[in-house]
């Protein structure tokens, strides 16, 4: 498995990601979306792995609040509001190659873990 944990530094469900991942003994690159974002290409990755961009946005976070998502009748410009704002992002991204996952879904990871 080659694992990327996309998270925010005081994210709990990113904290209990990294520890699933640990006491498994899987190596797992974790990167800080307040820090470093993500690229076009992992988004556009990440969101064919989970279904959509819309998928992605973190409805409950302060700055979807800030962006007025809510309010939008036209969403074409998500992917740019996503790379502009990263705390828009629902945490944590969990990247498998091209397979991906957001929020704590520690099932899936098992199975990811099961087919080795």
């Amino acid at each position: 498995m080659n694992i990327q944990i996309f998270g925010k530094s005081k994210c709990f469900d990113t904290k209990k990601a990294e520890r699933w991942f640990k006491e498994r003994r899987h190596k797992f690159q974790s990167i800080d979306l307040a820090k470093f974002g993500m690229s076009r290409g992992e988004l556009q990755s990440v969101a064919r792995g989970v279904g959509g961009l819309d998928k992605l946005v973190d409805a409950k976070s302060k700055e979807y609040e800030r962006q007025h998502l809510a309010y939008l009748a036209d969403t074409s410009d998500l992917e740019d509001r996503l790379l502009e704002h990263p705390a828009l992002l629902l945490t944590p991204i969990v990247r498998n190659g091209k397979q991906a996952t957001v929020g704590y879904t520690p099932e899936i990871w098992a199975a990811w873990e099961a087919k080795g």
